[in-house]
């Protein structure tokens, strides 16, 4: 109690972070008492108009995350939005048609069914009563047997007699049951004694999480449904904050803790956007928080030439999109050659899977180059979500590495395309621009001594992804005294591990690590007297 009064006041103590763990423990447990699915110290109330669809049987379901913190001025409590994954409750049937796609019952692949299904909570009719699923039945309802007791009327003593699961729901209990009877039934029982229901009569619980991965399709659909504007964010947050009810949780008001329904004020400034340098020495300014490269020359703009062009069924003008290109890229001071030749995809290939139409297209990339190409555009005939686009990056940057620009051409026009080529110069070795500072030795610290500047970071799977690798990703300066340009090296580690353990790699006397690979570049900087500047969001 003492660390927690110690922590209202702003003052830490050795037992501070204890403290915080109880109260937040508090906060777990009045969520609880809510009803609230508790993820962490996130908690998700049972409220259809917090539920998204994302397809597949899945839903977003948005919470809000609490928790406390000890700052200079007191403990504060942390409020923000959270998402989690939730089962679509409904008819287990329901579910199972929208996970599998398909149409109808009998379509269904029971063995992924099965999967689907383990360890998921029902409630059955009509008792209303709630079981865990534990698997399906071998035969289907009409052939499952089981062993009923029933007494004798002769002498009173039990007698077990063989009965079907579905004679016993339509003549023993007086239900009708319209389709179960040519479907596996729900297992709810134990291993030696199962318990059969139809699987008609079940229906799935609110509030269970979905932790297995999401498709492409779901996660995109879970980030765009779960955007908020800061407005509409502030009124959900200050909704929560009321039905939450924290000032009526005894444990907290015997702690001393009150909370207030307001949020905190912080006084804040707008800083002044950058200040960028493109060809030519032209200054480059914002305009509704963006910079525009329209009748501009890029810093210092590459050559992109051994290029080709992969069309993957897309329905437009390539040779059209292709001299707009050439010709924008003239405008921006980018020398791009005509291509080595333009290959169309297979028709025979279009609705097979991506890895195979993958695999086709660079077939036809080998037989009709005379070598390996430095650059390839390629256009998907998707916007958003294409199958192709995954397997295709991973071709050619891991498996060959070759740069490689996607587009989705739709409505292109020269601001559409000083965008690919922004990306296209920066891929290819290209500075866009420059920072005005940089142009001039005014940056403290860094542009009086040769220094290296590195950042380094670690990403994760998706939830559920527990054995996805870990990504850690180590970028540096190039060019002293210019801080625009960066080599970056990437590798993979243990999933979930926040420590990059590659930094340092000896390989004999050689170092095969992060920070030696984009340092190759920056030798002039390793010398004595110089200086190495790092930034991590991450343990390294």
């Amino acid at each position: 109690m003492s660390a927690i009064a110690m922590a209202l006041k702003g003052q830490e103590s050795e037992h501070t972070q204890e403290a915080i763990r109880v109260i937040d423990i508090i906060l777990r447990q009045h969520s609880a008492k809510q009803g609230c699915l508790l993820v962490r110290q996130s908690f998700f109330h049972n409220n259809p108009s917090n539920f998204v669809d994302l397809g597949g049987g899945v839903m977003g379901c948005r919470g809000f995350h609490s928790s406390f913190r000890a700052t200079q001025s007191g403990l504060s409590l942390n409020i923000d939005v959270s998402t989690t994954m939730i089962v679509k409750p409904g008819p287990v049937v329901d579910f199972l048609l929208a996970n599998q796609k398909v149409d109808h019952p009998n379509k269904i692949d029971w063995a992924k069914a099965k999967r689907a299904l383990k360890n998921l909570r029902i409630k059955t009719s009509p008792a209303n009563t709630e079981y865990k699923i534990v698997g399906l039945s071998e035969r289907n309802c009409y052939e499952q047997m089981f062993s009923l007791k029933q007494r004798n009327g002769g002498n009173g003593d039990p007698e077990a007699i063989e009965i079907s699961v579905y004679d016993y729901f339509v003549k023993n209990r007086g239900i009708e049951l319209r389709y179960s009877g040519d479907f596996p039934c729900i297992n709810v029982g134990k291993p030696r004694r199962p318990t059969y229901f139809p699987i008609e009569l079940c229906q799935l619980v609110p509030l269970q999480r979905y932790t297995k991965s999401l498709s492409t399709l779901q996660r995109s659909s879970l980030v765009e449904k779960s955007r908020q504007k800061p407005q509409e964010r502030m009124s959900v947050l200050s909704d929560v904050l009321k039905r939450s009810s924290y000032d009526t949780e005894p444990m907290l008001k015997a702690c001393g803790i009150s909370i207030a329904q307001g949020f905190t004020q912080v006084a804040g400034r707008v800083l002044q956007a950058p200040k960028l340098k493109a060809g030519n020495g032209e200054d480059i300014f914002t305009r509704n928080g963006r910079w525009n490269f329209n009748n501009k020359r890029l810093a210092r703009a590459c050559v992109v030439d051994r290029w080709a062009v992969v069309n993957f069924s897309a329905r437009c003008n390539t040779m059209n999109l292709v001299n707009d290109l050439i010709k924008c890229g003239g405008m921006k001071g980018i020398t791009v050659e005509k291509p080595h030749i333009v290959i169309e995809e297979n028709g025979s290939m279009r609705r097979a899977p991506a890895p195979k139409r993958v695999e086709d297209m660079f077939e036809q990339v080998k037989s009709k180059l005379p070598g390996a190409p430095k650059f390839l555009l390629c256009i998907l005939a998707e916007r958003k979500n294409s199958d192709v686009y995954g397997p295709w990056k991973r071709k050619c940057l891991a498996d060959f590495g070759i740069v490689t620009q996607c587009v989705a051409p739709t409505r292109v026009n020269d601001q559409y395309l000083t965008n690919v080529l922004l990306k296209i110069n920066a891929k290819l070795g290209g500075m866009n621009s420059l920072l005005q500072i940089e142009m001039s030795p005014s940056i403290p610290l860094v542009s009086k001594v040769p220094t290296l500047i590195l950042g380094m970071d670690v990403s994760h799977g998706s939830p559920g992804q527990s054995d996805i690798p870990s990504i850690a990703a180590v970028v540096g300066s190039r060019e002293w005294p210019l801080v625009s340009k960066y080599r970056a090296s990437v590798r993979s580690q243990s999933p979930k591990l926040e420590m990059i353990d590659s930094l340092f790699k000896p390989q004999g006397t050689d170092d095969d690590g992060l920070v030696r690979s984009v340092s190759l570049t920056s030798t002039p900087v390793l010398e004595k007297g110089n200086q190495i500047r790092s930034s991590s969001s991450g343990w390294c």
